[in-house]
């Protein structure tokens, strides 16, 4: 990694109080407080409908709260530019009509000059495996494959935030293990800050450093996962975790 870590920004923090919003009906969110430190890996899990992707499009700025605050960066410190949280979606919608170096690409501020440009799209393929692919199209990748050229595009500007709607969701089991590997190594060496929406609790605790459970657009349960990386899928403390997870999920839902 040591590629993209001698460019890499530190994470931001995120800090949300009394945060509100709704869609012209009922609250999605409610008076919800939230700290999110610098550099974490924070995972939002709950019930279709709870809020959680509601949360992760305000923390990602592609939506405004009804109400409260939502600040991004710690005391003190400038708002960071556009380029400093990014976005990677469950789709991996990709341009058909571009290769995938260019797809890359696309993530990088405009202005950009086109050298440089290439360099770091080059680069952050060859951190996801995908060096060799740099000109062929995305009709002849695999789902991983796409995920990986997807995940690529979200890193390229070397991002404080990155915000994770549920990327791995489509992907068959192995190739999601995989890719949950790859999300982790990449967030180890680079040091922003991730927060994901998944319906995976296993995924969740499998990769943060704290899992929230939401339900009805407030913080349910607000959980650290202390099990030491690198974690292993079936780990006791891990299966402990995801249980106790689960009850209250199903609690929930009674």
């Amino acid at each position: 990694m040591d590629g993209m870590l001698a460019g890499a920004r530190a994470g931001v923090a995120v800090r949300l109080r009394g945060v509100a919003k709704d869609f012209g009906g009922p609250a999605v969110l409610q008076g919800l407080d939230l700290d999110i430190p610098a550099g974490q890996f924070l995972a939002i899990v709950g019930r279709s409908g709870c809020g959680k992707s509601t949360l992760l499009r305000l923390v990602a700025g592609l939506e405004a709260p009804g109400g409260g605050t939502l600040t991004i960066g710690g005391p003190g410190e400038d708002a960071p530019p556009a380029d400093a949280v990014r976005l990677m979606f469950q789709e991996p919608r990709l341009l058909p009509w571009a290769s995938i170096q260019e797809n890359v690409e696309v993530g990088l501020a405009r202005g950009t000059p086109p050298a440089l440009r290439q360099v770091r799209a080059r680069a952050t393929l060859a951190e996801v495996g995908l060096a060799d692919r740099a000109a062929e199209w995305p009709s002849v990748l695999s789902g991983g494959q796409k995920q990986r050229v997807a995940l690529a595009r979200a890193l390229v500007s070397r991002p404080r935030l990155l915000a994770l709607d549920e990327p791995l969701g489509a992907l068959d089991a192995l190739t999601r293990i995989e890719m949950q590997a790859l999300v982790e190594q990449v967030w180890r060496a680079e040091g922003f800050t991730a927060v994901l929406v998944t319906h995976d609790v296993a995924e969740a605790v499998a990769l943060a450093d704290r899992v929230v459970v939401l339900d009805r657009g407030r913080v349910a349960l607000d959980l650290p996962i202390d099990v030491p990386r690198p974690r292993r899928h079936g780990d006791p403390a891990l299966a402990a975790t995801e249980a106790r997870i689960l009850d209250r999920l199903l609690a929930d839902g009674r």
